[in-house]
């Protein structure tokens, strides 16, 4: 039975994300797995702008901070027990605090 693992990897610093991706991308060659991506998706910005005078006094003058969302989407596809050893090492994969990844699976027909 033929199966997809979607990975998806989110994080603030793009180096890192980019280094797992890479990890990713490095153990799929080893193993001759059918690999696509890294996919970048779009990044988010998050926006807020914030006053500088706390109290109301003064003009209206105000910082803007920026947080920026990065996302990077793999897909692994899975058809024989050499593919789901891939897949097992992936899962030990160390990964930083800034990242988070998701896995999903889904069967293909």
């Amino acid at each position: 039975m033929a199966a997809v693992t979607v990975i998806k990897l989110t994080g603030n610093n793009h180096s890192d994300i980019d280094r797992v991706a890479g990890q990713i991308r490095h153990i799929c060659t080893q193993s001759e797995t059918k690999l696509r991506g890294p996919i970048p998706l779009p990044t988010r910005r998050l926006v807020v702008p914030v006053r500088r005078a706390p109290d109301g006094e003064g003009s209206e003058t105000y910082d803007h901070w920026e947080l920026r969302v990065h996302k990077r989407l793999l897909e692994m596809h899975i058809n024989s027990g050499k593919d789901e050893s891939a897949l097992r090492l992936v899962a030990k994969i160390d990964i930083p605090d800034s990242v988070t990844i998701e896995l999903s699976m889904r069967t293909v027909n």
